[in-house]
């Protein structure tokens, strides 16, 4: 791993940041190409011109890389996103916008997120990015609890069952190879999201 010296120096961390770069950017390229399953660190190492013992200074195997790669461009997807308010009468137009970015988002790296998220990707990378999105919807939730949204169905359900649903939805996207545009999915997708938080707000079905 990188050594003390480096990481607690400003050129150590330069290096670092571009050595994970460079590698992030090979294994992208990759991923358009052929399934994770069939990336080596060979493969990787060569693509960003470092040996595979550098590789291995970062991350353990393919896998490790790809959810590295892959949570910062989800951090900054979801902190992206509008938090529609729950009481907002504009509540639809929002989530719709909301959920329009983040289809959007996913069609821009199609080959990566299929790579990652569909029946050949990886478990790890898929679960990583669902807690991601579920501690979001938690502390929006949380937050929307201060206007008056009554945790009748426990926050973290709801957070569980909303990522794990948009997770879902958009594999079958992606993997379909994305027959729907981003706006036409967030028209269909947020009626089935909304019917779950008129549960949440009303206590009943």
């Amino acid at each position: 791993m990188v050594t003390a010296r480096e990481s607690n120096t400003p050129s150590g961390d330069r290096r670092v940041r571009r050595t994970r770069s460079a590698l992030a950017h090979a294994l992208m390229e990759l991923v358009e190409e052929r399934d994770l399953s069939r990336i080596s660190v060979s493969d990787v190492a060569e693509g960003a011109g470092v040996s595979r013992s550098a590789f291995y200074d970062h991350y353990r195997d393919v896998h490790e890389l790809a959810e590295d790669a892959c949570t910062a461009m989800i951090d900054r997807l979801i902190e992206s996103l509008p938090g529609p308010a729950l009481d907002s009468p504009d509540l639809a137009q929002e989530a719709s916008e909301s959920l329009a970015a983040f289809f959007g988002s996913l069609a821009e790296h199609t080959g990566l997120y299929r790579a990652l998220l569909g029946s050949e990707g990886s478990a790890r990378v898929a679960g990583h990015i669902r807690r991601r999105i579920a501690a979001v919807i938690r502390e929006r939730l949380a937050h929307a609890d201060a206007g008056g949204w009554p945790e009748r169905v426990p926050h973290d359900v709801t957070a569980s069952f909303t990522a794990g649903a948009l997770i879902g939805v958009a594999v079958d996207w992606l993997e379909g190879g994305c027959p729907r545009t981003s706006a036409e999915m967030a028209e269909v997708t947020w009626p089935l999201l909304n019917a779950h938080y008129r549960i949440n707000e009303n206590g009943s079905g």
